[in-house]
């Protein structure tokens, strides 16, 4: 575990091959299947980080972003992901880490569409500690063809000039990502970066789905300042890979 800590440390990024076991990403898939399903119950915290369009002027949600499931689902909050996820951020970051939000991100078949590199911290407010962690759990196979992770850690724990997509939306930012590295995972597998480090994700090319749950970590003390600033990520600037 102090190598895993040592990488994060070095790069602002690490992937656990084996967060969840086969049966807790079962678990997972169903309440994430269900929450897809259900347009209106997740009205207002709901979002196509693509736009809703495709080539043909036929509505498709291509890259599904729900934000804050737990606050609409109790079954997510009380799952073994979130305490397994809860335990490695502790020790990656320090013990004062606690939940701030999750996410699901659902990048749908055949749809090709991409995730621009970004940094996470481009979304938030200035915090005075900046310490900062979110975990990308995998619920299927992912690899190139259907939106992995890529990562390119920088070399100052700065914010890049980013800019927004054609159409608003999604942030990008300009870098040499010649470096950048895809990591492939195992469902139930999972990586964790700091709000600084490069990420992007190709498009999704395949016959299945993407689905990846997010949950994002920081300091209880930021947390209590982000609520008191009106920061709750219930909005829709939420983008991510």
């Amino acid at each position: 575990m102090e190598n895993i800590k040592e990488t994060f440390s070095v790069e602002g990024y690490v992937a656990i091959p084996s967060l969840l076991t086969a049966h807790e990403v079962e678990e997972l898939r169903s309440i994430y299947n269900q929450l897809l399903s259900e347009t209106d119950k997740t009205k207002g915290l709901r979002s196509d980080l693509a736009g809703s369009t495709n080539g043909d002027g036929k509505k498709v949600e291509r890259i599904t972003q729900i934000m804050r499931p737990s606050m609409i689902e109790e079954k997510l909050m009380a799952h073994n992901a979130y305490k397994k996820a809860s335990e490695w951020a502790k020790h990656l970051l320090g013990e004062d880490m606690e939940l701030d939000f999750d996410m699901l991100i659902n990048k749908a078949p055949h749809t090709d569409t991409e995730t621009p590199w970004h940094q996470d911290a481009a979304y938030w407010i200035d915090l005075p500690d900046k310490r900062a962690a979110s975990c990308w759990i995998a619920l299927d196979h992912v690899h190139e063809a259907n939106g992995c992770m890529w990562f390119l850690p920088v070399d100052e724990k700065e914010v890049l000039p980013h800019q927004s997509l054609p159409g608003g939306g999604a942030l990008y930012c300009e870098a040499d990502t010649a470096n950048a590295k895809p990591i492939p995972l195992q469902a139930g597998g999972c990586t964790f970066h700091d709000g600084h480090t490069l990420h992007y994700s190709k498009g999704n090319r395949t016959d299945g789905q993407r689905r990846a749950l997010i949950l994002n970590f920081r300091p209880k003390q930021m947390i209590l300042l982000e609520r008191e600033k009106g920061m709750d990520h219930t909005g829709n600037r939420e983008k991510r890979s």
